[in-house]
């Protein structure tokens, strides 16, 4: 359930984030060289990074709350 959320967020947010960084390009492309401010390799890559760290970020504490027994997380509070 939890990285089902996650994973909704991520996605709403990508598009989000690349109309973002389309609108900022056009004030940060003097300070860029060498380099378009809208090259699609350097977004797309971006993109599956963040997804990456966010799906690994979501994983690592659900596998550990799974083995968890819930009776024992009850009786523990």
């Amino acid at each position: 359930m939890t990285i089902k959320q996650t994973a909704r967020w991520t996605a709403l947010g990508i598009p989000f984030g690349l109309a973002g960084s389309y609108a900022a390009a056009r004030s940060l492309r003097a300070l860029l060289f060498g380099i378009e401010p809208l090259d699609p390799f350097t977004l797309v890559l971006a993109a599956l990074l963040l997804t990456s760290v966010a799906t690994i970020a979501t994983w690592i504490p659900a596998r550990r709350a799974a083995r968890v027994h819930p009776a024992e997380v009850l009786t523990f509070e």
